[in-house]
C-alpha cells in the first residue's frame, strides 16, 4: 500500500523565516521515522535553498518563498520556489565556491551542500521569473501505518 502525504508553506522572503521553514519541513519529514542525522541533513538543505531564494532571488526586495513537500512511500520530495530574479547560469551557480555576491560573507557552497545532504537535487531557473529547486531524500526504512 502506497503511503502518501503532502504539505505546502508560503513565507515572506525575510531571513527570520528561513529557520521556520527548516523546522516545518523537518517536522513533516518526521512521519518517515528518520534518524537524527537524516533530519539534520534535511534541515541543512532546506536552509540553503530558502536562504538562496531570500538573498539571491529577491535580493533587497520582498517576495514569497514557497515550500512544497510530498511523501510517497519512503521518499520525501521538497520543492523550494521563488519568483525572483532567476539564475544567469545554473551550471556555474552549482560550481563549488561560486557566488554572485562576493561582498557577502557567504561561502558559495549552497548547491554543493544541498547535493551532499540530499539524494537528488534539480535546479530550474528562468531570468526575471524565478527559481525552483527540487530535492529528494530517500529513507531506508518506512515505519508508517
Amino acid at each position: 500500500m502506497e503511503h502518501r502525504n503532502h504539505m505546502k508553506l508560503e513565507v515572506e522572503s525575510r531571513s527570520q523565516n528561513e529557520a521556520f521553514a527548516r523546522v516545518v519541513v523537518a517536522a513533516f519529514a518526521s512521519q518517515l521515522d528518520p534518524t537524527i542525522e537524516e533530519i539534520a541533513d534535511i534541515k541543512t538543505a532546506v536552509s540553503e535553498a530558502v536562504t538562496n531564494s531570500i538573498i539571491h532571488g529577491y535580493e533587497n526586495s520582498m517576495g514569497v518563498v514557497t515550500l512544497t513537500c510530498t511523501i510517497v512511500d519512503n521518499e520525501l520530495e521538497i520543492i523550494v520556489e521563488d519568483q525572483g530574479r532567476g539564475i544567469d547560469d545554473v551550471q556555474q551557480a552549482r560550481e563549488p565556491l561560486y557566488t554572485s555576491k562576493p561582498e557577502l560573507e557567504r561561502s558559495g557552497m549552497g548547491f554543493t551542500v544541498m547535493e551532499t545532504f540530499m539524494d537528488e537535487v534539480e535546479v530550474y531557473s528562468e531570468l526575471k521569473k524565478g527559481t525552483k529547486i527540487r530535492m529528494v531524500k530517500k529513507f531506508k526504512s518506512l515505519n508508517v501505518e
